[in-house]
């Protein structure tokens, strides 16, 4: 576990959430604010996120949508913890579950869930160089093939549920070949909102939404721009109206219709 000198302390939604987060692990920043955001979840309705870290995604979603049932599910025991502390220290039910999606823990496989959310690790097997902190390698480096996670998602959801996913621009192929598995439970009705830093610049990332057994047709949307600078500048942020509604104010990002 993290002793109190391993963590920070650090703001999400402009400090309207407290995270601590391991000093040299894994550290999430924009891209699980972004997933929350678009998850189409209403008051009432039940979310699972699968490899929850340190809870960022779920309390950001618990935080703009009051009376959610959130569960986290988390491989790396010292972040279930953490994200449980977090939970408690921003006053937002989270069950966070240990325990590796590939094989799923019994108590998960009995429940279905109105939507499930992910940010899988970025980095295929065997490629690039290997973080020197452990649970940061764990958390970017893909040990469970992408589609695997896709699939799990997708077996834990209700029929007519939502998935929603952030992945790397260049896994999007696998992404759809992971949602059109499953016959008459794949993931249909597929909406694709590109990410990019600046406007003309390619997108880095993709947010992607699914129904299960959805039949509706696939939408590739706008791209949304983070930055309105055409290039960076030292410590200027240049958010676009949209990135800061949404990473600053906790606003909502509209994927599917």
């Amino acid at each position: 576990m993290f002793g109190p000198g391993d963590l920070t302390l650090d703001k999400f939604l402009d400090g309207r959430l407290m995270v601590a987060q391991p000093r040299h692990g894994y550290r999430a920043a924009m891209d699980p604010v972004l997933l929350a955001a678009a998850c189409p979840a209403r008051p009432g309705e039940s979310v699972l996120e699968l490899g929850c870290g340190a809870g960022v995604a779920s309390l950001c979603l618990g935080w703009r949508v009051p009376d959610l049932a959130l569960t986290g599910l988390e491989l790396q025991p010292a972040y279930a913890q953490l994200a449980r502390d977090n939970a408690a220290r921003n006053g937002i039910a989270l069950q966070v579950v240990e325990g590796d999606l590939a094989q799923m823990p019994a108590g998960l496989r009995a429940q279905s869930f109105d939507h499930v959310i992910a940010n899988p690790p970025y980095f295929a097997a065997g490629g690039g160089t290997a973080a020197t902190d452990p649970g940061r390698e764990v958390a970017q480096r893909e040990a469970t093939p992408l589609a695997l996670w896709v699939q799990q998602g997708l077996r834990r959801l209700r029929p007519g549920g939502w998935i929603t996913l952030i992945q790397n621009a260049d896994r999007l192929p696998d992404l759809l070949a992971g949602l059109a598995q499953g016959g008459d439970k794949a993931g249909g009705s597929i909406s694709v909102l590109p990410i990019a830093p600046r406007a003309g610049r390619a997108a880095g990332r993709v947010l992607v939404q699914a129904r299960k057994g959805g039949r509706g047709p696939f939408r590739l949307l706008a791209p949304l721009v983070l930055h309105s600078a055409p290039d960076h500048a030292a410590d200027a942020e240049n958010l676009t109206d949209i990135a800061q509604n949404v990473l600053r104010c906790g606003g909502n990002l509209r994927i599917s219709n």
